[in-house]
C-alpha cells in the first residue's frame, strides 16, 4: 500500500468511476484502475464493487475511506515539515460565485492566514462535488437550501459536510416597458434554473438561454422576465434598466397538483412554489411566496474536517 494507490482509491470513491477519477487526478483511467488493484491484492479485500453505474465502495472500502484521507493528509504535512513547502488550500466554486463571492472569501482567509497559498478554480456544481469527494479540491462554494446538502434538488456524493457562510436572494425582474413572458432561464442543473423550477413549475412559458449572463441581457432588452441574483443585479436596479417584479401566485402561472415526489428521473419535480427539505421527513415542502434565497454554502469531505478546521473557521468567520 502506497500513497499513490491510496489517492487513486479516495478519488474513486469520491467521482463513483474510474473515468472520473481520472480526470481529477490527471491520469489516465487503465493507471487509476491499476492502482486501486494492487491496493486490493495488497490488503487481500475487495475495496469496490463494479456496477453498470459505476464503483460502488464495500464494507472494507468504506472503512478505509474514512481513514485513507486521514493518511494522505498526514503525508502532506510531513512533507511540508521537511521541504519548507507553504501550506496550499485548493478551493472551488461555481462560475458566477468565483467571480462575485469568492473573491471576498479569499481575502477573509489570507488575511487570518497568511501562510496559505491560495489556489482558486471554477467548475460546474457536479464536478465541484466530484473534485471535494476525491480530494482534488479542499472546499467548494456552491448555491443550495433546507438543511441538508441537495436540497435545491441534485444528489450530492457521500460524506460531505457544509457550513452557509451567506445568502443569495433572487429577484423576479423584468425592463421597465419589456415583455412579462416568457420566462427566461438558464441551462437545466444550473442552480438558479434548478429555484426557477420550483418556483414557477412547468406551465410558465419559458425560453431556456446558455447562462445567467445571457438571461440578464436578454431581460435588458425587453424580451421576458427572469429570476436572477441579486449580485448580477445591483447596477442594473440602481439605473433603472430592470425593475422587481412582485413574487406572487399570479405572476407565476397556475398552481400543479400536490401529489408530487421530491425527484423524479435524477432532477426536482417542478412546482409552483418554492421548496426546502424538510428536517424530520426529508420531503420537500413549500416555503413563503417573497423573495426567495439561496444559502451560500461551503462544502468539505466531512473525513478531512480536523485537517481542515482552522482554515474552513477562518474562511467562514
Amino acid at each position: 500500500m502506497d500513497l499513490r494507490q491510496l489517492r487513486g482509491f479516495v478519488a474513486v470513491a469520491g467521482a463513483g468511476t474510474v473515468t472520473g477519477a481520472a480526470n481529477t487526478l490527471g491520469l489516465a483511467p487503465a493507471s487509476v484502475s491499476e492502482q486501486v488493484r494492487r491496493l486490493e491484492d495488497s490488503l487481500g479485500v475487495a475495496l469496490f464493487e463494479r456496477t453498470p453505474q459505476g464503483m460502488r465502495l464495500t464494507g472494507p472500502g468504506v472503512t478505509l475511506l474514512t481513514r485513507a484521507q486521514d493518511l494522505l493528509d498526514h503525508a502532506d504535512e510531513v512533507r511540508r515539515a521537511v521541504t519548507g513547502e507553504r501550506h496550499r488550500v485548493r478551493i472551488g466554486a461555481l462560475e458566477m460565485l468565483a467571480a462575485a463571492k469568492l473573491p471576498a472569501i479569499v481575502r477573509h482567509l489570507s488575511e487570518r492566514r497568511p501562510d496559505l497559498d491560495v489556489d482558486v478554480c471554477s467548475l460546474t456544481r457536479q464536478a465541484l462535488l466530484s473534485e471535494v469527494a476525491g480530494g482534488g479540491l479542499d472546499a467548494a462554494l456552491l448555491l443550495d437550501s433546507g438543511p441538508r446538502i441537495g436540497g435545491l434538488g441534485f444528489t450530492p456524493p457521500a460524506d460531505l459536510d457544509f457550513l452557509d457562510v451567506g445568502e443569495v436572494r433572487l429577484l423576479l425582474v423584468a425592463a421597465p416597458d419589456g415583455d412579462r413572458e416568457p420566462l427566461l432561464v438558464s441551462t437545466p442543473g444550473c442552480s438558479i434554473r434548478l429555484a426557477a423550477d420550483q418556483l414557477f413549475g412547468a406551465r410558465v412559458p419559458r425560453r431556456e438561454l446558455t447562462s445567467i449572463a445571457t438571461a440578464r441581457e436578454w431581460t435588458r432588452q425587453g424580451f421576458g422576465r427572469a429570476l436572477l441574483p441579486d449580485f448580477v443585479l445591483e447596477a442594473d436596479l440602481a439605473s433603472g434598466a430592470l425593475i422587481p417584479l412582485d413574487l406572487t401566485p399570479e405572476t407565476r402561472g397556475a398552481p400543479l397538483p400536490l401529489d408530487f415526489t421530491p425527484e423524479k428521473d435524477g432532477a426536482p419535480v417542478p412546482r409552483d412554489r418554492p421548496l426546502e427539505t424538510a428536517p424530520d421527513s426529508g420531503v420537500p415542502v413549500p416555503l413563503d411566496y417573497d423573495a426567495p434565497t439561496l444559502a451560500l454554502r461551503l462544502v468539505w469531505l466531512r473525513s478531512r474536517e480536523a485537517a481542515l478546521r482552522d482554515v474552513l473557521y477562518a474562511m467562514s468567520v
